[in-house]
């Protein structure tokens, strides 16, 4: 899903990448219980800039997860996935990849710039200008991040996982909840006979707080390998 966003006018199949990770010896059951692995799977496979982020989304990182996403751009994201696929709190039990692909933002349109653009049919959606460098602006000069006279109220971002066909919205607030709670292993996994890739610190060093921003390589769509 992420490499289509990338690449678009190239399939990939689920089975390389599967067959791409076990060869590098980052899971042994299609598994990726490290997000470093997760980037440096996305650098081999793909002519693109893995950037691996620490510390959660939201905090300090709010407004790089904001502009990624903003721009157009991927973000995988590894979190607890629930029964409806939503993102819950079970310790990494239920951990699971997810890919974001945009992002809506509450905000008082007071706020906006002029140039935001009404949408034609959904009234009080408006979407940014484009700007130079592929990118899109985050805002008029009163649209800021959060804090004291911050205007955006509310962050929801458009997800994607490989269990659904479907684009679900999710609270951003829960998935950074979700995402920075991954810690152990599962007791069903741990007794399955199975044999799993567990980075060193186990899920809490290898997915708890982090994600994966994918970037084209020359800064414009290319080519994946055969």
């Amino acid at each position: 899903m992420a490499a289509s966003l990338l690449f678009p006018s190239h399939a990939v199949q689920p089975g390389l990448l599967v067959r791409a990770a076990r060869d590098r010896g980052f899971t042994h059951r299609g598994e990726m219980f490290s997000a470093a692995d997760m980037a440096a799977l996305a650098r081999d496979v793909f002519p693109c800039h893995p950037e691996l982020l620490e510390g959660g989304l939201e905090g300090p990182n709010l407004p790089r997860v904001l502009q990624h996403l903003i721009s157009g751009l991927p973000l995988l994201v590894p979190y607890d996935e629930d029964s409806n696929h939503e993102p819950c709190q079970r310790r990494g039990h239920k951990a699971h990849w997810a890919v974001l692909t945009g992002v809506l933002l509450g905000v008082r349109t007071a706020t906006l710039s002029p140039a935001y653009r009404p949408d034609p049919e959904i009234p009080n959606l408006f979407h940014p200008p484009p700007c130079g460098g592929g990118e899109l602006a985050p805002g008029g000069p009163g649209l800021r991040w959060g804090g004291p006279g911050g205007a955006v109220e509310r962050v929801l971002v458009l997800a994607q996982q490989g269990k659904s066909p479907r684009v679900q919205l999710w609270a951003l607030g829960g998935l950074h909840g979700s995402n920075a709670q991954l810690s152990e292993l599962s007791p069903r996994r741990r007794r399955d006979g199975h044999r799993y890739v567990l980075p060193a610190g186990g899920l809490a060093q290898g997915l708890g707080g982090r994600a994966v921003l994918l970037r084209p390589r020359d800064g414009s769509p290319g080519t994946p390998p055969e």
